[in-house]
């Protein structure tokens, strides 16, 4: 497995520690040479685990170390695929490349039971800032959401699993890409057969709000359906002074900027979630002029899934509605992003089973539904499952948020992410 490039040290600062922003080279010719990080579960089995852990902690950390160095945005993940695919050839596997070029399916075991499990692979177009010794090379690119420990999470989870004595069943890692693109990789997935005879999936996300050791979990929504809503106006434009000759553009921009999110939200169900909020609105230049047109986009997200599928057409009828008296012409692109994720109760209490058995009861905790959008959920369209938070708070410091240059993890989190990852498998398998 000695198949990366090595990284320098940080002079002065401990070698391999515990603790996000630890140094350390990632893996030479001569092997790993750098210390694992603490295992919070040491000890909790079963035996071909702890063993796997004791002697790969070190290329876990080295892993992902190297997979932030070297970040890939959406549907380029090239280098991560091929990184992916060489180490679980190694372990004996059979990994497959989705059609895209990137993205990887592999089936471990074997039997009529399945199980998949699922990581995303690609990195945000933003620059780091966080000052790592294993900083982004990439500029424009970072993984700032956690992909980078996603990824070697279910790498690590693999290569583990194809240690076991026997499996119940089978499980199936999806390694997928462009999950920060909508509608999203899990599509991609889907549509190359990652959910052929599956009959429940699992995954984790980082949380940066919780402490490393801990699993937040909910039956129900656990982040929001995203859409998007682009409104292109026009007008046949004029003079400030004459507004009653032509259709006034900007007035009616205002029109839809501050009635369609009031409207929606006496058509729909408070109790849902639903929320419309405008990011971006242009139109005009000189101040005694009436443009001919303006671009209104923003996202509308929604908690719950029969509300999604409402949505679209409530939303053109109410532009019409609202755009008629202005005189105004329109162009509503309405683009559906990802599904709510739902995890179902049963999956939800295999998953809690998997945390206690990797961690204890100690490591369980609730979480609350975010607004934020997720395309696991697209998955959970075909096949029940449940999505889980991993802590990645190191426990002091600051708490720094997901999709912020400066986002950091607590390198513990790779190994009880593994050890949730492999029991939640045993767990559905049994």
């Amino acid at each position: 497995m000695t198949i990366l490039d090595s990284r320098p040290e940080t002079p002065g600062e401990p070698h391999g520690s515990s603790t996000t922003g630890s140094p350390g080279a990632l893996i030479t010719e001569a092997g790993v040479s750098m210390a694992a990080v603490q295992d919070l579960g040491s000890g909790r089995g079963p035996s071909w685990l702890d063993e796997w852990l004791q002697a790969h902690g070190a290329d876990v950390v080295a892993w992902r170390r190297h997979i932030h160095a070297n970040p890939e945005l959406a549907r380029r993940e090239y280098a991560t695929t091929e990184l992916v695919m060489t180490l679980l050839r190694s372990a004996g596997l059979s990994p497959r490349v989705l059609p895209g070029g990137t993205g990887v399916l592999c089936d471990i075991g074997s039997g009529p039971a399945c199980v998949a499990l699922r990581a995303d692979m690609d990195a945000l177009p933003l620059t780091e800032a966080t000052g790592l010794p294993y900083s982004s090379t990439v500029d424009g690119a970072a993984h700032a959401c956690g992909h980078d420990a996603h990824t070697t999470i279910l790498l690590a989870t693999g290569l583990a699993l194809a240690t076991a004595p026997e499996l119940p069943g089978r499980v199936r890692l999806i390694f997928q890409p462009a999950e920060e693109v909508m509608p999203g990789g899990a599509l991609d997935a889907i549509e190359a057969g990652a959910l052929d005879g599956v009959d429940r999936i699992f995954g984790l996300h980082c949380d940066p709000r919780l402490p490393v050791g801990k699993v937040g979990t909910r039956v129900g929504a656990l982040t929001s359906a995203a859409d998007l809503v682009e409104l292109r106006l026009t007008s046949p434009g004029g003079h400030t002074s004459r507004p009653h000759l032509t259709a006034d553009l900007v007035h009616a921009l205002g029109t839809v900027i501050t009635s369609l999110p009031a409207l929606l939200s006496r058509r729909v169900d408070p109790r849902s979630g639903t929320v419309l909020v405008w990011g971006a609105v242009h139109a005009g230049e000189a101040a005694n002029a009436v443009p001919q047109d303006g671009l209104l986009r923003g996202t509308l997200r929604t908690a719950d899934h029969d509300t999604w599928t409402a949505l679209e057409p409530l939303v053109a009828s109410s532009v019409e509605s609202l755009l008629a008296p202005t005189g105004a012409g329109y162009d509503l692109n309405y683009r559906r992003g990802v599904p709510p994720v739902v995890s179902d109760e049963d999956s939800t209490m295999l998953m809690r089973a998997g945390a206690e058995a990797a961690l204890g009861d100690d490591a369980l905790t609730g979480t609350e539904q975010s607004s934020g959008g997720e395309d696991f959920g697209w998955y959970l369209e075909h096949v029940p499952g449940a999505f889980a938070r991993l802590g990645v708070w190191p426990g002091e410091g600051a708490k720094r948020d997901l999709h912020q240059a400066t986002f950091e993890l607590d390198e513990r989190a790779l190994i009880t992410g593994i050890r949730v990852m492999v029991h939640t498998a045993l767990a559905a398998l049994a």
